[in-house]
């Protein structure tokens, strides 16, 4: 498995200018067009917070609806160490596994994530059209995570890039932001989509987090075309692969390793094959033609998910 430092190619922004809001959230701004639209929001990682940063300082503005360009986790995004920069994912926990309403709920946990995300809450509860910006831990091509739902799916279709749409029911570790309430529920009008622009710290994640905010926010309705930066778009792939996740391969210790330097995407054509160890038992695709979904185990640790099966 990867485990060199990759480059670090991309300037983290100072976003200190950012925590005063009209919102009382630090952090965390809405811009209301005062004309019927929908709610959209976006931000995480560290592409996302050049994206957010860049929209407020080009004081980019909703035509219809509201716009809430929002930082997430801003206390992981302050520890960041470039001699350490894989250390800096999280204060206590992955803040994109406490996004469900019973452990927001739960008072007798706590977390620097945790009362980051009961803070932002009330501002999600009313968004309608979330964008979560992320990226990976290796070097893999981009990806668009729509959740399970077939609203999902037709979002990221309509959304036209990246070329891969990842299908899943998420982490047995803790619900992502775009599975909260209303996201992950098949009956409700409101959607999301993650999107995996590409490795943390390589320029061509920007490149991906620029296109696909750019072409969400004009899908939304909230901005037209021109009111964008110039040069934030790419043409869109020719067509587009929609994978469905059967299964993910939850780490049962620190005793885990892969058979090879696996980065994401890989297929393997047949059944049974093996693809690493877990407490000395080899781990096996389920099916012909599987293929691995953003394997890594940079964070590796009891009960987190090191790759999920796609068939």
């Amino acid at each position: 498995m990867n485990t060199h430092a990759y480059p670090i190619e991309l300037a983290f922004p100072d976003i200190a200018a950012h925590e005063r809001s009209d919102t009382g959230i630090p952090y965390v701004h809405t811009f209301d067009s005062g004309i019927a639209g929908p709610h959209v929001t976006h931000g995480n990682e560290v592409c996302g917070a050049i994206i957010v940063d860049a929209l407020l300082r080009a004081k980019l503005r909703p035509r219809r609806g509201k716009l809430t360009p929002a930082f997430a986790n801003v206390d992981a995004y302050a520890l960041f160490d470039p001699s350490h920069p894989d250390a800096a994912r999280f204060v206590h926990q992955d803040f994109n596994r406490v996004l469900a309403a019973q452990t927001l709920d739960d008072a007798s946990h706590d977390s620097s994530e945790l009362r980051r995300a009961r803070e932002i809450r009330p501002v999600v509860d009313t968004v309608e059209l979330l964008l979560d910006l992320h990226s990976m831990h290796e070097k893999s091509k981009p990806l668009i995570v729509s959740g399970p739902l077939d609203k999902g799916i037709a979002l990221a279709e309509k959304l036209g890039t990246p070329a891969t749409v990842i299908c899943d029911d998420g982490h047995p570790e803790g619900r992502r932001m775009r599975d909260y309430e209303g996201f992950g529920d098949p009956e409700s009008p409101r959607n999301a989509l993650l999107i995996e622009c590409g490795q943390h710290w390589e320029a061509s994640a920007l490149a991906v987090a620029r296109d696909v905010t750019a072409r969400f926010l004009a899908l939304s309705g909230v901005v037209d075309a021109q009111d964008w930066p110039a040069g934030w778009t790419m043409p869109r792939p020719e067509e587009m692969l929609i994978v469905r996740v059967t299964e993910p391969v939850v780490a049962k210790s620190l005793d885990f390793r892969f058979a090879d330097a696996y980065t994401g995407l890989e297929v393997f054509p047949e059944a049974g094959s093996v693809i690493g160890w877990s407490d000395g038992e080899a781990v096996r695709t389920p099916c012909p033609d599987c293929m691995l979904v953003m394997p890594s185990l940079r964070q590796l640790r009891a009960g987190v998910t090191v790759v999920r099966l796609a068939g």
